[in-house]
């Protein structure tokens, strides 16, 4: 609990430099959000907020063990439903990709999550854990965009560590993760490894050389999320 303690103390230095009041959190359902929504409300327990934002209608279960979970830590939240807003603009530009209707959900999310903490002059917490940022297993300008990434050292076992420790309710343990953002999506089964596969890469103990090309790949195709965006070169006269 050593280190959480050092995040929460993190976030509290991080916020006070920022000349901000609190933190934000978008809170989905799973295993991570759940997390950070627990440092939120320590570092700051009377000025942080989850925000919790249905968006399909087949994943209810997400939306309750959200409501669970905020009643459980005590934290101040709000339920924004944009299921009606995300469907019009499908219907208008015509969306067919997954993918593409996937992203659309994450960056209303973050429109909505950052509406609500300029309101309140909060910065927003994303919910990335190592092997999220590492593999680009995020959507850019989506749950990618926020202000500061408090576990984003952690391997998903240390979040699921963390999360039994500190009382994280045992349906969002439980969950098989996932990003919500379509009808039998998992994060596994879209990445086409395990997390624990990527943990034993990263610790340079993954011996199965064509999950390591695989691996290698996919942090390579997504390098362009981690990096600052390219400017054009100077002029030169």
């Amino acid at each position: 609990m050593k280190y959480l303690d050092q995040i929460i103390n993190w976030i509290k230095d991080q916020v006070k430099k920022a000349n901000c009041s609190g933190v934000a959190v978008g809170i989905s359902g799973g295993i991570d959000s759940a997390l950070v929504a627990y440092l939120a409300k320590k570092a700051f327990p009377n000025d942080s907020i989850g925000i919790l934002i249905p968006i399909n209608k087949k994943r209810q279960f997400d939306l309750e063990d959200g409501l669970e979970l905020v009643k459980k830590l005590d934290l101040d939240y709000k339920v924004i439903d944009l299921s009606h807003e995300y469907q019009s603009m499908i219907d208008k530009m015509n969306v067919q990709l997954d993918l593409t209707k996937g992203n659309m959900q994450a960056r209303l999310r973050m429109t909505t999550i950052y509406a609500f903490a300029q309101e309140r002059n909060y910065l927003v917490l994303g919910t990335d854990n190592k092997a999220e940022y590492d593999l680009g297993y995020f959507t850019k300008w989506g749950d990618g965009g926020c202000d500061l990434l408090p576990i984003v050292n952690l391997y998903k076992s240390e979040v699921f560590e963390y999360a039994k420790k500190v009382g994280i309710p045992i349906n969002i343990i439980n969950k098989t993760p996932s990003a919500g953002l379509w009808d039998d999506q998992s994060d596994e089964k879209e990445l086409g490894f395990t997390y624990d596969d990527y943990e034993q890469y990263d610790k340079n103990l993954l011996t199965d050389q064509q999950l390591i090309e695989k691996i290698k790949l996919q942090i390579s195709k997504t390098n362009h999320k981690r990096i600052e965006i390219p400017k054009a070169p100077k002029r030169s006269e």
